[in-house]
């Protein structure tokens, strides 16, 4: 349940795509008009660079983006720690984001390709410092780890089990995967995550995961949640 007058969107990870962004956001302003006066509040659970071919533009959109007087939350994901280390200097995450989709963000910074090919971290540390904006920088520090709101709890990955809410490291709220997805138990609040891919929204006694693989298939997922109820939002999965 949520508190009386709330509604909440948490949207999973978008991972640069900028065209299912706005298709999403355009889906979830039309539903929350359609549904009445609310004190709606918007949650991004994380991942919303990598992988995809936009990442540049999706932190834009977001970091500027007028929502309209509505509370908007971000989750830092795995991929926003390891964006960050990277353009901190640290050359080994640098090697480490290229292996795990952050060629894709340099070149939306506008990296050059022949750079990246050649691979060496300390040149593409030089080179992409300067090409990230100051307030995206900032905007990606502003970033938090845990929302709480009635029974439910938004993390990016999912939390320890037998671990207190409030005693989670952030390291396990970002990078944890099969100790969480695998425990059946209760996590003293229903756990809405992204980060572990499925084909469809896994909807569990103690968890609701809603990475459908955004970069992908074409399919962005946001679960709405008000009083008691539960309802889906999403973009058209890709074609074949």
């Amino acid at each position: 349940m949520l508190p009386d007058g709330e509604r909440v969107y948490a949207i999973g990870d978008i991972h640069g795509r900028y065209d299912l962004l706005t298709d999403l956001l355009a889906r979830i302003d039309a539903d929350d008009a359609a549904r009445g006066e609310a004190r709606t509040r918007i949650i991004f659970l994380g991942d919303l660079v990598d992988r995809g071919p936009d990442s540049a533009s999706v932190v834009e959109l977001l970091a500027t983006r007028d929502f309209g007087g509505r509370q908007v939350d971000f989750l830092l994901g795995n991929h926003e720690e390891v964006f960050l280390k990277a353009l901190g200097g640290n050359l080994e995450t640098m090697r480490f984001w290229l292996r795990i989709g952050g060629e894709e963000t340099l070149l939306s910074y506008g990296t050059p390709i022949e750079l990246i090919d050649r691979g060496l971290a300390d040149e593409l540390v030089a080179d992409f410092l300067p090409r990230v904006p100051a307030h995206h920088v900032a905007f990606l520090h502003r970033m938090t780890d845990m929302v709480r709101i009635g029974d439910y709890c938004f993390v990016h990955a999912g939390i320890r089990p037998h671990v207190a809410l409030d005693r989670q490291k952030p390291e396990d709220l970002r990078w944890i995967r099969e100790q969480f997805l695998n425990f059946e138990g209760s996590f003293g609040a229903t756990v809405v995550h992204g980060h572990s891919i499925a084909a469809q929204v896994e909807e569990l006694p103690n968890r609701i995961g809603i990475d459908t693989g955004a970069y992908a298939t074409g399919r962005l997922t946001a679960l709405a949640l008000e009083g008691g109820a539960r309802w889906y939002l999403a973009t058209e999965a890709a074609a074949g």
